[in-house]
């Protein structure tokens, strides 16, 4: 069972006792809020933990009762290094002013010594549950299970923070972090062991010989997988709701620094491997009888690569546990000479940590000594989440050839192509007339036939990748399962990775109208995937499952007249909470999709709180389109094309008011929901431009071969032959680039593929713009009428340069990620 905060404080121990009237005198004068007057003030010590003295201040005023927590460093001569309590505190600043990493509230650091006798630092008391047996004794499966995936999701959150911009650039080195981490826990070990301290055990020596040696590569450059690293942690390290499953702080600091962040992974998995009440190697769950619901330690690393978008680390697995296993005999070696010493903080515990230090190397040995550690791809039992494999040494994959199609992706490819080129192509002529018509703002009846002919065939939402298909099963449960079962329609799409959607994708840029015909449209897609990420399980049924089926369209509202919206912090738009609801007033315009007579929702961004830090304020919300006070008021024009029936349209919001419950994952999220809703969306108008410039480029070789200019067909003419083969040159060049952002997007996630993400949004607009441009003047006024689709293309292609994010933006990307790897 769990162990509230406070059934683990006691009294003081002696050698860790202070002078509280000095320590109360100085929290009056720098703890904001700390009360003046008061009953009681009461000091008591936390228990559990062996580092840092931590203490629980308890203030009785004539109004309430508050807690505060206290962490110094230990009294007597440390080892070097150790007890930074000034790092511990910076960091749970950087991160509580700056992040929604769960850590208490850093209140002060106090670095004179002549107030307690050491420097500290005091922070939020937090009320809650401490699990201090990974064992999870006396729970019930299910919240087994969440605890520990709970915990996985809180660590992908750390590792997600950006330290450049929360001020922890210089926190540490990022390169060679393991090389010097075995350096540093060597020496260690070396002072607190030997001449009358704790027995120096020669394979302890021996494993830092074999861990230098097995030192993964990645470790060198401190680019991938680097960041900040926690250092100490285990689920007894934080502490979760007093009735939820969720994490709500993240405790012990002491060892975090910038490093090689699977470090932290291994180390959390330890209870897999390692009991340490046992005398036996190799003990720990895994290994002797897991407690139902809690998941396999592969099930654990599935669930945290997958929130992290980390590759699997099958291959360096091994090295990463014995790793952790050498740091802790290091660090046990440590607190048992601190135990001689008369001032370790875990009293009787601290006597057993030089057997637990000789039990660590012996598991340590013993680990390494496994021929399997790890299975060579991640399991699909929690719901199939996504984790991308690592490059090297997962056989089979490679032996395809790295953008060689897999049979059946082929097969869908085919089916494609002969769909458009006998359904689509043939109707073209007629969905424009209809769009260019008095009723354009309609639907032709063709296009709808045309969806249920792509749904039987199973051309129907093929952008959903396969690990967010598995998700959307579980998220709605039976209302899906009852659509697949009875194979009305294949709403969760064929289960393709973004590159093999890569090569689809392509094929459908060939014709504006293509996309929508297999419900793979923008905003719809980029809208789903928000409510597949970010939606409650209402918010889906409502609307996901219409626009999963096509039933419905739907617009995405954040651009903004009156502001620069290439800068999301601009918007104007406001959220405003009145009781049980949202007031929603502001102008958007360029919504695409609102203009349909099929938009039922629109996906809103706006500001619910002008005062917090600028990433902050900003949230979405779920809006009916008929709610009173939207107003669609006009189509807006592309280069004159209103792309009807679909549309781009200026929309005002005048005092709307929405339930809470639309709101998406709660104030202040819409910056984070933003980076979410493009996940496979990032590259789809990439893969798109592809196709469209195939398309003009094959155009264009039909005409030449069938015009003649000066008694020669322009097949023949030197020119023509020179721009065509430079033509397809670029072509293949932005082809390749984009099949490789969307092969890292598979592997390693959004955040480790910005950077050729941003390349290929930079190259895809500007190349098809060239090919396009070539194919117009091949055609000559034909190219520029509406006679032909080139010119409808060169506007969609041309929009992209901004419509996708402006080249600007992805370019000063590219050009930072350069800056950084030439500091590295």
């Amino acid at each position: 069972m769990a162990s509230r905060a406070r059934d683990l404080l006691g009294d003081v121990q002696a050698a860790h006792q202070f002078d509280e009237n000095a320590l109360l005198r100085y929290c009056q004068e720098n703890v904001e809020g700390f009360p003046v007057e008061l009953i009681t003030f009461r000091v008591l010590q936390f228990r559990h933990g062996q580092s840092n003295p931590t203490y629980c201040l308890e203030v009785q005023s004539t109004s309430s009762v508050k807690r505060y927590v206290l962490r110094k460093k230990p009294p007597g001569r440390l080892l070097e290094t150790a007890h930074a309590v000034e790092r511990e505190f910076q960091v749970l600043k950087a991160l509580g002013d700056n992040t929604r990493v769960p850590v208490p509230k850093a209140f002060c650091l106090c670095s004179d010594v002549s107030v307690i006798g050491t420097a500290f630092y005091i922070m939020e008391y937090l009320e809650g549950r401490i699990f201090l047996d990974p064992k999870l004794p006396g729970l019930n499966p299910t919240v087994r299970k969440s605890i520990y995936l709970s915990s996985a999701k809180a660590l992908a959150a750390l590792h997600s923070v950006d330290v450049d911009s929360v001020g922890l650039r210089k926190y540490g080195r990022r390169d060679n972090y393991c090389r010097r981490q075995i350096e540093r826990w060597a020496k260690q070990y070396l002072s607190a062991t030997g001449e009358g301290k704790l027995e120096r055990n020669p394979k302890m020596l021996n494993l830092v010989d074999w861990l230098n040696y097995h030192i993964p590569p990645e470790d060198s450059s401190g680019a991938s997988g680097t960041g900040l690293v926690h250092g100490d942690y285990r689920i007894d390290n934080l502490v979760f709701h007093p009735s939820e499953e969720r994490v709500i702080g993240i405790l012990d600091w002491e060892l975090s620094t910038l490093g090689n962040q699977m470090s932290d992974v291994a180390y959390t998995c330890m209870p897999y491997i390692l009991d340490l009440t046992s005398n036996d190697a190799i003990s720990g769950v895994e290994y002797v009888n897991i407690p139902e619901g809690i998941p396999s330690q592969a099930e654990y690393l599935a669930e945290y690569c997958s929130a992290a978008g980390r590759p699997w680390p099958y291959k360096h697995w091994k090295f990463y546990i014995a790793f952790s296993m050498f740091r802790g005999a290091s660090i046990y070696a440590g607190v048992y000479h601190r135990w001689n010493q008369g001032n370790a903080t875990g009293g009787e515990r601290a006597q057993n940590t030089g057997r637990l230090a000789n039990n660590l190397i012996e598991t340590a040995w013993a680990f390494i000594a496994r021929d399997d550690v790890l299975p060579s791809r991640p399991p699909s039992a929690l719901g199939g989440a996504h984790v991308p494999l690592e490059r090297e040494g997962v056989a089979g994959d490679m032996d395809r050839g790295r953008y060689v199609l897999r049979p059946d992706v082929q097969e869908l490819r085919s089916k494609l192509l002969k769909f458009i080129d006998n359904h689509i192509y043939p109707l073209e002529e007629e969905f424009n007339k209809l769009a260019n018509s008095s009723m354009r703002w309609t639907v032709h009846p063709e296009e709808e036939r045309l969806k249920e002919m792509a749904r039987m065939e199973g051309l129907w939402n093929l952008w959903i990748p396969e690990d967010t298909a598995k998700r959307a099963r579980l998220l709605l449960g039976g209302s899906m399962g009852d659509s697949l079962e009875y194979g009305k329609a294949q709403l969760l799409g064929a289960g393709l990775s973004n590159l093999e959607y890569a090569y689809l994708c392509e094929i459908m840029g060939r014709s504006n109208w293509a996309p929508q015909i297999f419900n793979c449209n923008a905003p719809d897609t980029g809208n789903m995937e928000v409510l597949l990420q970010y939606g409650t399980r209402e918010q889906q049924l409502e609307w996901l499952v219409p626009l999963l089926e096509g039933r419905i369209r739907s617009g995405f509202a954040m651009t903004e007249p009156q502001v620069a919206s290439s800068d999301a912090t601009n918007i104007e738009c406001s959220i405003t909470r009145q009781g049980d609801h949202y007031i929603i007033n502001g102008n958007k315009w360029w919504t695409s999709g609102a203009m349909d007579p099929r938009c039922k929702l629109l996906i809103v961004m706006g500001k619910t709180d002008q005062t917090a830090p600028r990433h902050w304020q900003q949230s979405m919300i779920l809006v009916d389109i008929q709610s009173p006070g939207v107003c669609v008021k006009r189509p807006l024009k592309v280069f004159g094309f209103d792309d009807a029936p679909h549309g781009h349209a200026e929309v005002s919001f005048t005092s709307v008011c929405v339930p809470i419950t639309n709101l998406l994952l709660g104030e202040g999220r819409g910056f984070e929901i933003a980076q979410g809703r493009l996940g496979p969306g990032r590259l789809h108008h990439c893969m798109r431009l592809i196709g469209a410039a195939e398309r003009g480029l094959s155009m264009m070789v039909e005409r030449a071969q069938k015009r003649k200019v000066f008694g020669k067909l322009i097949a023949e003419q030197g020119s023509f032959l020179s721009d065509l083969a430079k033509c397809r040159v670029e072509l293949e060049k932005t082809r390749l680039l984009v099949l490789e952002a969307a092969d890292q997007l598979d592997r390693f996630g959004n955040k480790k593929a910005r950077g050729i993400i941003a390349m290929a949004k930079v190259a895809a607009p500007n190349m098809a713009l060239q090919v396009l441009d070539r194919a117009i003047q091949v055609h000559g006024a034909a190219g520029v009428s509406s006679d032909t689709v080139l010119a409808h293309l060169w506007a969609t292609a041309r929009t992209l340069r901004i419509a996708d994010g402006p080249d600007e933006v992805h370019l000063g990307t590219i050009a930072k990620l350069e800056l950084q790897r030439a500091k590295l």
